[in-house]
Formats: C-alpha cells, structure tokens, sequence
C-alpha cells in the first residue's frame, strides 16, 4: 500500500484496513480489528494537536508507523493517517495470524492461533514490533501492506478501554472473525 492511501481522513482509512495484510519482517496476516484515533478526539495522544516526545510520530505525513508503550508495559502499532498537518492514526487492535507463527509463538509463548494477535499489545509482541519502529515509513520493510483482496462485512462499534470519548463508534472489525481482540455488541 502506497503512502497515497494513508493521506486520507482516518475514517476513511481504519475501516479500509480491516481485510487488509500486515507483516513485519514477514511475519504477519490479515487485519481484522482497528480503531481510529484524529486530534479533535480527547481519547487521541495528539488531542488539541498537542506534538510530545511521545506521539511525535503521529504528526509525521500520512505512510508511517506510530509505536507507543501502553500502561509501560505493552508495545501498540498505529498507523499514521491524513497529513502532517493533522495527527491522526489507526490502531491495529487484531489480526488474523497468517504467516511466521512459528516466529510468533517463539515471542508469545504456545497457544491457540486465535490468542497470539488478539490485542494491540499481543499484536506487537508476536509481530516483534518495539519503539526502534517508531517513525518508520510502512511503505518499505521491515513493513509490508497489501490492500484487502475482498469486501469484508464489518463490525462497527464503540472503542475498547477508553474513559475519554468512549461512545465514539470508531472501532471496525471483521465481523464474525474469532480473532478479533473482543466481540462486537450485537
């Protein structure tokens, strides 16, 4: 996927990504949960369009990797969207492992395929994403994007976890998919 695609408004993108493949370093599978995140949003890092050390990244063009330590314990990947203007990003919150679960299983330990990408924070540990990758373009290895191949029926709801803007329905998934981080309301 081109930077192109990115320079977009995030609500564009994040539910264009669901049915999309990610890999890193090869390693990797099929996108099926997301959330969007855009500077107005007091859930969003930059809210306010506030640039710190810390969500430095988001304010970079549309194309590149936003990586953030949650709770100093978990490793999240967000993709960069729209300008560098407006720091938006999606957060790949699930995917559907498909590629180097040996690789995968080897960072995170035996347990059922479904498990290993289920969350943001388990997403990044199988995948080996950490903050040297931070910045990085998405449009050259160690990532690899590839638009979806099919129309996926989505699953729109609230954002998971958050306490700030919480009602937004900003999260997009792959309905139905068992690898989801968790079910959508029916």
């Amino acid at each position: 996927m081109k930077a192109a695609f990115f320079q977009r408004p995030v609500l564009e993108v994040a539910p264009e990504l669901v049915g999309a493949e990610l890999y890193v370093d090869g390693v990797g599978g099929v996108i099926v949960e997301v959330e969007a995140y855009h500077p107005d949003d007091r859930a969003s890092h930059a809210f306010g369009n506030r640039r710190t050390k810390r969500n430095g990244a988001m304010f970079l063009a549309g194309g590149h990797a936003y990586v953030y330590r949650s709770y100093g314990i978990h490793w999240c990947l967000n993709l960069v969207c729209e300008s560098d203007e407006v720091a938006a990003a999606v957060l790949v919150r699930a995917l559907e492992p498909r590629r180097g679960l040996e690789a995968m299983r080897a960072r995170r330990g035996s347990m059922a395929d479904r498990l290993l990408c289920a969350g943001p924070g388990r997403l990044c540990q199988a995948l080996g994403v950490t903050g040297e990758y931070d910045a990085l373009p998405l449009g050259r290895p160690p990532f690899e994007l590839r638009a979806r191949q099919f129309e996926p029926e989505l699953a729109v709801g609230p954002r998971i976890g958050l306490t700030k803007a919480a009602d937004r329905p900003w999260r997009f998934g792959l309905a139905g998919s068992p690898y989801l981080s968790r079910a959508f309301a029916a």
